[in-house]
């Protein structure tokens, strides 16, 4: 059963554009039932992170949004971080699901019990998850991957009562 929701940025939780205002601010777009998925999923007692290559003021303050605990930003190697959380939440690797999109995400999508990509996802790392979702990044596919997920582990009541 998984416990842990591990979501790379750009490219999954965004389409992967990375906008600069003409003063300098970066902008970036989430998908709200993206949001509403992991909120919900974090509502039923699950646990979500975010483990991201950039740094941004734009992911701290979506990943507070969403009531997401577990934010790493400005990493390098995912699977060092991936690795402090579940031996700080105390859960095996089979419990752990996790989203990537590109080369940077291989170690740590090798790593846990169930990796996943959007349907843009880098055709390097299609090849080595065992899913690749029928939506782009940024446009659902965590959403996507959550939906899978309740339903995999039987929680769809669970999930639906969040809002009933």
């Amino acid at each position: 059963m998984i416990e842990l929701l591990v979501f790379d940025v750009d490219g999954c939780l965004t389409d992967g554009s990375i906008t600069y205002s003409e003063n300098g601010d970066e902008i970036k777009s989430f998908n709200v039932k993206d949001g509403l998925a992991i909120s919900t999923w974090i509502r039923m007692g699950k646990k979500a992170a975010i483990i991201t290559g950039r740094r941004s003021k734009i992911v701290e303050r979506r990943a507070k949004e969403l009531g997401i605990n577990f934010l790493f930003q400005g990493v390098h190697n995912k699977d060092e971080v991936l690795e402090e959380i579940r031996k700080e939440l105390g859960i095996k690797y089979e419990n752990i699901a996790a989203i990537g999109d590109d080369l940077n995400d291989t170690k740590m999508l090798q790593s846990v019990g169930k990796s996943f990509t959007p349907a843009d996802g880098s055709e390097y790392i299609k090849n080595l998850c065992d899913t690749v979702l029928y939506t782009n990044g940024g446009k659902g596919a965590v959403r996507e991957m959550i939906d899978a997920i309740v339903k995999d582990n039987g929680d769809e009541e669970k999930f639906l009562q969040i809002w009933k």
